[in-house]
């Protein structure tokens, strides 16, 4: 049986803002971003599960954004691209999942810390770390979405 794979597989140039997996990369970059800076500009404490969550969003900012270039000047006209595709993003994935059961669960464990000694500054930054959770959540949404649709070209190529 012959390959069907063909050096166009994957869009390139502005082709990349109408194909369906690839119109992701924008909504990736800002959740992404955003989970990084509200995580930035509250309180690292504890430090060591919000230091992977802190990893996994810079890793995946620039990940994307290297993959968006990579994408956008057309080099990614091989046929390893579109399983490449697949990997980094189902990586993402994992990544980000399991990023946000941590930043949840730290979140929960201030919330309750809130209870016993509510402040405005405690609420200030209880309200930033949930809003970091649901950026999370939402960018793990987005990176699963990316990644069914890529092994789905993947698999038609």
């Amino acid at each position: 049986m012959a390959s069907t794979t063909s050096g166009d597989v994957l869009p390139s140039g502005s082709r990349i803002f109408t194909t369906v997996p690839d119109v992701f990369f924008i909504p990736e970059f800002v959740f992404g971003g955003l989970v990084w800076i509200l995580v930035a500009s509250s309180r690292v404490i504890p430090e060591n599960p919000l230091g992977w969550v802190m990893f996994v969003s810079i890793f995946c900012f620039v990940g994307t954004t290297l993959w968006f270039f990579i994408f956008l000047c057309g080099a990614n006209q091989s046929s390893i691209w579109p399983s490449l595709d697949v990997g980094f993003h189902f990586l993402a994935v994992v990544f980000f999942l399991s990023a946000s059961v941590d930043l949840a669960y730290i979140t929960y464990l201030k919330g309750v810390a809130f209870t016993a000694f509510p402040t405005a500054e405690s609420l200030k930054l209880y309200r930033l770390d949930i809003s970091a959770v649901v950026m999370s959540y939402v960018a793990t949404l987005l990176y699963f979405l990316h990644t069914i649709f890529s092994a789905i070209r993947w698999k038609n190529s």
